[in-house]
């Protein structure tokens, strides 16, 4: 019979395969033969690529990671990382003000954002615990009420209740920091720690270092109890429960990881970039992030690490090329920049969309294979 089993599936096309791969990740593969269709058109040498590519996946990397705990523990895709992003801007600001350069300012800033993440991830957690089933939208909506508060202590509170003593962060009314902060004292600061450069293309050693740090953080939790009981809570939170795990606690705590994350993702994103947007660099941070892992592969029940990395790079090959192949194919380079906003945000919707289709034919196979006939079939949300 095992013989019969592997013949058949040795017999399996190579189309047939294909078929498969495709069905099974439908996203990706998209993005994939999009890429290969804009990189020609655009004209850019494969050497500028790859530095490009390598830039962007140090810069990123950490931040899309911060998504996975959340994912595990069954709440979805948390848009409230922008909350963690906001604490880590806070951070640099005042290292900036105290003028505390290198690295001993870039892991100051790091110290400094955990408390803030903390105190903002419980609260976080409290809400979405309210709002179960829906924690997707809560937190989205939730991102942009901190907003308003975030832009109200920096732009009334710093200068005027809270000492800012450098002149060059605050307005020239007194009070506010400026639109453009100049993080010279931390830039690529990590980046430039271990510098090797192979074949021209210069590789940031120590921040990739410290993202398989991450890395190695997320293997080993998922192994320990607590990360056990949120794979429990994320499969079935009824069965979680009845089984005497905390559920709301731990969905609490997988909140606080994943903006405590979030907050030294976004010191990390910055130090890369050297300007800070005060105002803007945190409101992009949620959106392209979620959109990136969507792109890897990732569902909102569903994320690997390999989801993150194959993500990241197709995201971002996508905005590297993405105008130079508008414009030298129509003309205009404003149509690949119209075409990458389009598909930041559309991805999320399509993911969205092809997540619950997929599950809904999954329901539909498991209702065959058990021969079920009529009565009640099992229901599931998707947000979108």
């Amino acid at each position: 019979m095992k013989e019969r089993k592997a013949t058949s599936a040795s017999k399996v096309s190579p189309l047939k395969r294909v078929k498969l791969l495709i069905s099974e990740y439908p996203v990706p593969t998209l993005f994939i033969i999009i890429s290969i269709l804009a990189i020609p058109a655009s004209g850019f040498s494969a050497g500028y690529l790859i530095q490009e590519l390598i830039t962007r996946l140090v810069r990123n990397s950490f931040l899309v990671l911060s998504l996975i705990i959340p994912i595990m523990a069954g709440m979805g895709l948390n848009f409230g990382m922008t909350l963690g992003a906001m604490a880590g801007q806070i951070a640099l600001i005042f290292v900036t003000d105290w003028n505390i350069i290198g690295l001993n300012g870039l892991f100051l800033a790091m110290i400094l954002s955990i408390p803030m993440s903390l105190l903002f991830g419980y609260a976080t957690g409290q809400i979405l615990n309210k709002a179960k089933g829906r924690e997707m939208v809560t937190s989205f909506i939730l991102a942009f009420f901190a907003n308003g508060i975030y832009q109200l202590i920096v732009l009334y509170g710093m200068g005027s209740v809270i000492r800012i003593g450098s002149n060059a962060l605050v307005l020239s009314r007194g009070y506010g920091i400026r639109n453009a902060v100049n993080l010279i004292n931390v830039r690529q600061v990590m980046d430039n720690l271990i510098p090797l450069k192979i074949f021209g293309i210069n590789i940031p050693l120590a921040t990739f270092m410290f993202i398989t740090l991450l890395c190695l953080f997320i293997l080993w939790f998922k192994k320990t109890k607590l990360g056990q009981d949120m794979r429990a809570i994320g499969q079935d939170m009824a069965v979680a429960d009845a089984a005497g795990i905390a559920v709301e606690k731990t969905r609490i705590t997988a909140i606080i990881i994943s903006t405590v994350l979030a907050g030294i993702g976004q010191i990390i994103y910055l130090q890369n970039i050297g300007t800070m947007n005060t105002y803007n660099s945190h409101e992009q941070i949620g959106m392209f992030s979620i959109a990136a892992i969507l792109i890897g592969g990732a569902t909102v029940s569903k994320a690997k690490i390999g989801n993150v990395f194959l993500g990241v790079i197709l995201f971002h090959l996508m905005f590297i090329v993405s105008p130079m192949a508008g414009k030298n194919l129509i003309g205009s380079a404003m149509l690949g920049e119209y075409f990458r906003v389009f598909i930041s945000y559309g991805v999320i919707s399509i993911a969205l969309v092809l997540h619950a289709w997929k599950r809904l034919k999954e329901q539909e196979r498991a209702r065959a294979g058990a021969g079920l006939q009529g009565g009640d079939s099992p229901t599931e949300e998707a947000e979108a």
